[in-house]
């Protein structure tokens, strides 16, 4: 049903889109690969520290690089801008802890190795508008995008190993977190064949916050064609549905594309 459902959001979208696209003022097209570095923790139903699960000492999950892509839409007059970016992010690994820990309604025994899996795929839908002015004012040097980024969180969680008979057990925990955020973004376009960019997508309530950070530097050096190198971050800590997660992923990340 969650599948269903993801691709019937998709369709909706794209079909919404198809006529800001045919007006479309300037479509930017990327692809690339992220260098996905993780850390902190994980638990799920936890009632005690012991069930609290290192990142890094437990699940034993290291760098990562996975593909990102991302469409910028600028539409004419009083539309807003549409900004588009899928981020896979999944890790696999066979972990071990010294001690019995409970994850969701399993006790595993911590001394025997088990697998493990953590995907945090995410899917953007940006609503910008620019300063106005700004770069009319600075002869196409400076740009400043303010809006509201909308996130849907695809989380998966799973651990097969065994119990404290030695039988084997696998517990999951799988849900699907929509996660409103504000945005800001500016480019800074010194020269016609260079830029720098900077995003920050965020938000902050209750027991929960997301920030992800975007740096990069773009070179256009023929026609539409760019390439571009930057680094990015993100700080996860979310209390849902008997899930916490305490989570930082960083890294460098590449990417070419077509700026029209």
């Amino acid at each position: 049903m969650k599948r269903l459902y993801s691709c019937i959001t998709g369709i909706l979208l794209v079909v919404c889109l198809v006529p800001l696209t045919a007006q479309a003022a300037g479509i930017e097209l990327s692809i690339g690969g992220w260098r996905q570095s993780p850390g902190g923790n994980l638990s799920i139903k936890a009632v005690s520290a012991l069930d609290n699960l290192s990142i890094k000492d437990d699940l034993k999950y290291g760098t990562e690089t996975r593909l990102m892509g991302r469409v910028k839409i600028d539409t004419p007059l009083l539309f807003p801008n549409v900004y588009l970016m899928a981020t896979p992010m999944n890790f696999e690994e066979t972990g071990s802890k010294n001690s019995t820990f409970k994850f969701g309604d399993v006790t595993f025994n911590g001394n025997a190795p088990f697998t493990s899996e953590l995907k945090l795929d995410h899917y953007d839908v940006g609503f910008l508008y620019g300063i106005p002015m700004l770069k009319t004012a600075t002869t196409g040097i400076l740009n400043i995008d303010l809006g509201l980024n909308a996130r849907i969180i695809d989380f998966k969680a799973r651990i097969t190993g065994q119990d404290t008979n030695s039988q084997p057990v696998s517990e999951s925990k799988t849900m699907v977190i929509p996660m409103p955020m504000l945005y800001v973004g500016f480019q800074v376009k010194p020269i016609k064949w260079i830029a720098l960019e900077g995003e920050a997508r965020g938000i902050t309530y209750g027991k929960n916050h997301y920030y992800d950070l975007i740096g990069r530097v773009k070179v256009k050096p023929y026609g539409p064609f760019f390439g571009a190198a930057g680094y990015r971050y993100e700080k996860v800590k979310i209390d849902v549905e008997d899930v916490k997660a305490k989570i930082d992923f960083g890294g460098p990340f590449g990417e070419v594309g077509l700026e029209f």
